[in-house]
């Protein structure tokens, strides 16, 4: 009579585990969209604030100046509880999702801005003088001899930003998004496996990290075999 109830045990287990590898895996594809999208708009700020430090018009210049002090000197809690909470009262409301992808895209673009601001700085002033001399446009100039020569020098920073990004994305499930992080405390309250829960999630954010960092390298490495030839 005990080996039918063994069963019901292990059988039961393995639903358990089963649907707990289901929220995981869930919650994870919802970290990746996060991190992707959140990427993809703090790319476009990062290289639009940057570029715009050195625009010849004061106005340019001071407008990426504020942005990027606003939110490297803000909490991005702070900033993603305003674009959630907030904004709504003035008659913006973007959804958790979208809110959520707005405050971490906008706080990486900040930081991202000073890689590309920096990188830029490091290309030897010669390089500008040799495009003058062969009558190059402001734009010739930035897609022809500053950008090839910057990008190889943004592309390692802009990596540990990334994973910096993959990491910052656990805060948006205090807006109710349910991410990797939240799908852990939803398996814990169900499970009790506290810490076979968390190691996994430790192991599967390392993975995904290791993953940026592997493309990252692969790009820097296609960038200086190109510049070789």
């Amino acid at each position: 009579m005990r080996r039918p109830c063994r069963c019901v045990k292990a059988d039961a287990r393995m639903e358990v585990m089963a649907e707990t590898a289901t929220v995981l895996l869930q919650g994870l594809l919802v970290t990746l969209q996060i991190t992707a999208a959140a990427a993809a708009v703090g790319l476009v700020c990062a290289f639009a604030a940057g570029l715009a430090g050195h625009a010849p018009f004061r106005v340019l210049r001071w407008m990426a100046l504020i942005y990027v002090e606003l939110f490297r000197g803000t909490s991005a809690l702070v900033q993603l509880f305003w674009f959630y909470f907030v904004l709504p009262f003035f008659g913006i409301d973007l959804g958790a999702m979208a809110a959520g992808i707005a405050a971490l895209g906008l706080n990486a673009g900040a930081y991202g801005a000073e890689i590309v601001r920096g990188a830029m700085r490091a290309v030897p002033r010669g390089q500008r003088d040799a495009a003058a001399a062969l009558n190059f446009s402001a734009w010739q100039t930035l897609r022809r001899v500053l950008l090839p020569q910057a990008l190889l020098a943004m592309l390692p920073p802009f990596g540990n930003l990334t994973i910096e990004l993959l990491k910052n994305s656990a805060l948006v499930s205090l807006i109710a998004i349910t991410e990797l992080t939240f799908a852990a405390q939803v398996a814990r309250s169900a499970t009790l496996q506290s810490a076979y829960l968390y190691a996994l999630v430790l192991v599967l954010y390392f993975a995904v990290a290791l993953g940026i960092t592997g493309v990252f390298r692969g790009l820097e490495r296609t960038l200086k075999n190109r510049g070789a030839t």
